[in-house]
């Protein structure tokens, strides 16, 4: 990636981390996503799943829904989707269907991140009628601070047992 396309995916996914500190003011776990389409931010999002009681309300669903609302089409063609933490399946299942063109994440999920495991589908030749490019770790430092400043709180103050770790940082 040349300096220009780094700085651009760095600029978008500053306002990834706005989305997951706000997610992080509301007690979610600290995830954001914004999507852009041709260098606009068309669509953000923040976990919500707590809030609203509802297992799909992570934030690059949200962000989806939104572009999607404001493009006036699910389908987001040649769309980027800029989230703090490398989504889930169902994330990335909710990209394909929208056809986004790229996926850039910040922090890799060890346990539920699922960018590894569609590309072993894209490979496989699975039949999935879309592929998008991904690019992981950019800012990662911050993101996975987030996460690990969110937890470390919620073990201290009781929150989670010290022997349970999250099911997912993005649910």
């Amino acid at each position: 990636m040349d300096e220009a396309g780094r700085q651009q995916h760095e600029a978008f996914m500053h306002l990834a981390l706005e989305q997951a500190a706000r997610a992080r003011e509301a007690g979610e776990v600290p995830v954001g996503a914004v999507v852009v389409l041709d260098g606009t931010v068309v669509g953000t999002g923040h976990n919500l799943s707590v809030a609203l009681n509802d297992p799909t309300a992570h934030a690059e669903v949200l962000a989806l829904r939104e572009a999607a609302s404001r493009v006036g089409t699910y389908r987001l063609v040649g769309s980027t989707l800029y989230c703090t933490v490398e989504p889930c399946l169902m994330c990335l299942g909710a990209s394909l269907h929208a056809r986004v063109g790229r996926v850039v994440y910040g922090a890799s999920d060890l346990r539920v991140g699922a960018v590894a495991r569609l590309e072993s589908l894209w490979e496989s030749r699975a039949g999935l009628n879309h592929r998008f490019e991904t690019i992981g770790g950019v800012l990662a430092g911050p993101a996975a601070s987030f996460l690990l400043e969110f937890f470390r709180e919620r073990r201290k103050d009781g929150a989670l047992a010290l022997s349970s770790e999250p099911a997912s940082p993005s649910a």
